[in-house]
């Protein structure tokens, strides 16, 4: 089967496709037309025309979302690592850990949001969208997570905020007083996560819920009011045929989520599920490009935008995650952190944030360290590296901004 992505090998190339359009004078790319974008993509790079015509509506659907002045702002990103069960193709930072445990974390990243959120806005740094990520943030009870979000509001100047997003992935983790807390704390946009609609799936794969679960779920999320419900799925997974994947689609669109993001599954080289089948990407390849094509069929048909794009290695067919939205409610946290073009602030366990300089088109990664518990214990060298990766590069920034606004 033909590569439908030519020589593509990296994660993002919506960004390539960006720099097409724009020009990227650090690596001598000059400005061009639709016309030239096209045939750069397919004929010098060799992607089908499909995938093509893909990342140009991507890009162009994005140019009319972002808006703002991306520099001097940022993504913050808060990790809540903990899950009740790991699933078969997970590699994340993720731990199933009883409640004394999750408390002390909880403990240790209040402090980091306190910290960060003085430094932040003593450097002028704007926070534009919020992500709550994971892990499940949801596995915090409704005590917790009242407490997480109280700190996030009060330390942080959330004056200029476009978007707040907490992940409530596992349908077994939502109640109606979580949802109504984060709705209390300006939470616009949460993500319940099925996967699947197919029990033996969900059984295979490690999950704790049940199809039901999500129903109930989504009925919770309609009663808290909150605007944007995203649901991730994912095509190729153990045992699943491309009738399966249209009927948990169908499913899932029925119960009116703003966004939908497909995932092709990948083979991750810390996942269980790679020890059970090192080639599962390879024999799986054909059904999941059935999949893929099915879900851009039916959403497109069902007034679904696609808005953000991403790979990953060892993917079933060498295909893509996709992010599907209704009109308006396109995730500016995901467009942003693919995008590469400003800076995130990644607080808690496995945080990566990253530090934008315009006027090279750099970015420099300042990691907190993956293990919660190392993290507690080594808290204030987070700090220090946050001080000096981030805090002391902010007047660098500003001044790289005010050259480039006088180009």
């Amino acid at each position: 089967m033909r590569n439908p992505w030519g020589e593509l090998t990296g994660v993002k190339p919506v960004k390539l496709t960006r720099e097409l359009f724009k020009g990227n004078p650090y690596n001598g790319r000059k400005p061009h037309e639709k016309p030239e974008v096209f045939r750069i993509l397919t004929e010098e790079k060799g992607l089908s025309v499909e995938k093509a015509r893909l990342l140009i509506e991507i890009y162009e659907y994005q140019q009319r979302v972002l808006e703002g002045e991306r520099y001097t702002s940022c993504g913050l990103y808060i990790g809540i690592p903990f899950c009740p069960t790991r699933c078969l193709y997970c590699s994340f930072t993720s731990n199933q850990k009883p409640y004394e445990e999750v408390e002390r974390y909880l403990q240790a990243l209040i402090k980091e949001i306190e910290f960060t959120g003085k430094r932040a806005k003593d450097t002028g740094l704007d926070v534009e969208t919020i992500y709550i990520g994971g892990g499940t943030p949801t596995t915090l009870d409704e005590g917790q997570l009242e407490r997480l979000l109280d700190a996030i509001l009060h330390n942080f100047d959330l004056c200029k905020l476009r978007e707040f997003t907490l992940e409530a992935g596992r349908p077994d983790t939502i109640t109606a007083g979580k949802l109504e807390t984060a709705s209390a704390h300006g939470v616009d946009r949460i993500s319940i996560n099925p996967q699947s609609m197919k029990d033996r799936t969900l059984e295979l794969i490690g999950r704790s819920h049940k199809p039901s679960d999500i129903l109930k779920a989504f009925e919770t999320a309609d009663k808290s009011g909150i605007p944007v419900v995203n649901c991730d799925l994912i095509a190729g997974l153990p045992e699943e045929d491309a009738d399966d994947f249209r009927k948990t689609l169908e499913t899932i669109i029925s119960l009116r989520p703003a966004n939908i993001t497909v995932h092709t599954l990948a083979l991750k080289r810390a996942s269980r599920l790679i020890e059970q089948d090192s080639n599962y990407h390879e024999t799986h390849s054909d059904v999941v490009s059935e999949m893929i094509e099915l879900s851009h069929e039916i959403l497109r048909s069902e007034g679904y935008l696609p808005y953000y794009l991403y790979r990953l290695k060892r993917m079933a067919g060498a295909l893509e995650n996709t992010g599907w939205c209704k009109p308006g409610t396109a995730g500016i946290y995901n467009i942003r952190i693919m995008d590469e073009q400003q800076s995130i602030l990644a607080l808690g366990a496995g945080g990566m944030s990253k530090v934008f300089f315009p006027q090279e088109n750099r970015l420099e990664r300042v990691p907190n360290v993956n293990n919660y518990e190392v993290y507690i214990d080594r808290l204030q060298e987070m700090f220090d590296r946050k001080e000096q990766g981030i805090f002391q590069m902010m007047p660098e920034i500003y001044k790289q901004t005010e050259a480039l606004k006088r180009r």
